[in-house]
This record gives structure tokens, C-alpha cells and sequence, in this order.
């Protein structure tokens, strides 16, 4: 995958993992293109008509997103668009998306206000998620820190 930004960006923070995700998907277009590929979009005007975003917008955000490695294109079967598919970077995104649809679904509604859900394949409601330390039990922001590493990935 390829994770350099566009000539003359540069990393918000290049030693932070969260800044860098910013970097590549964190704008509002390219994480609803991510999630409406998660839900079946494959075709520009799939995600055109499901988000109304401008053309061009959506031509750079799908450019921008095939370049870093989230979404590949193909030819589509009739050789005259093209399809969008996650790549497994992509699909990793599912967890964060979760994350993100789950805290709005807690602090972005009103108690009694109509908003869509996500279920499994059996039509059951997600679990929420949570983040959990190395023996099962709960973290949070308070139990947990940043430490800094010397270029090698934790295990």
C-alpha cells in the first residue's frame, strides 16, 4: 500500500497513527465513500446518487482513495466505467466505522430521534464495542498511554 501523501503534503503528526489515518481518510467524503462501500457501492454513480456529493469531489476522494491503498479499481464488464472495490486495508476500516456509527448513535441523537442500525447477518443488532486490555478488562483514556516507538511495530 502506499502510504506517502501527494507532492508538497506532508503528516500532520508523522509519528502518530491516529494523525496519519486522518491524513488519509479522515475527511467527511472518503469515510461515507468507505462506509458505502462497505454496504455495496461499487460504481461512481452508486456513490454519487447515495451521497450527492459534487462530481469532482467525488472523482478526487475515489483518486485519493485508490492511491492509498483503501479502494482498488477495475474495469467494469461493459469496459466503460470503472468499479470500486474495499482492498483488506479498507476492509480494516470496518471496525472504526463501527466505532464511529456506534458513539453517534450515543451522543449525535436525540433519545427518541429515527437513525438506521447496523445488524449482522442474522439481523441482530451490533454489540458494542469496546476497547479491552491485554486480560480482558475494559480500558480506557485514563487506563491507557501513548508510548513512542523506535520504528518497529508492537506484536
Amino acid at each position: 500500500m502506499d502510504v506517502t501523501l501527494a507532492a508538497g503534503s506532508a503528516w500532520t503528526d508523522p509519528a502518530c497513527p491516529v494523525a496519519r489515518t486522518v491524513d488519509l481518510v479522515g475527511d467527511r467524503w472518503s469515510l461515507l465513500i468507505v462506509r458505502d462501500a462497505m454496504d455495496g457501492a461499487t460504481t461512481f454513480t452508486e456513490f454519487h446518487q447515495r451521497l450527492g456529493i459534487a462530481r469532482n469531489i467525488l472523482t478526487d476522494r475515489l483518486r485519493k482513495l485508490v492511491e492509498h491503498g483503501i479502494l482498488d479499481k477495475s474495469a467494469a464488464t461493459d469496459g466503460r466505467r470503472h468499479t470500486y472495490r474495499l482492498t483488506e486495508a479498507g476492509q480494516d476500516l470496518f471496525t472504526a466505522v463501527v466505532a464511529l456509527r456506534q458513539w453517534g448513535e450515543r451522543h449525535a441523537f436525540a433519545p427518541d430521534e429515527p437513525h438506521s442500525i447496523l445488524v449482522d447477518g442474522q439481523g441482530r443488532e451490533l454489540p458494542e464495542l469496546h476497547s479491552l486490555g491485554q486480560d480482558g478488562a475494559p480500558l480506557s483514556a485514563e487506563a491507557s498511554h501513548v508510548r513512542k516507538t523506535a520504528g518497529t511495530r508492537p506484536a
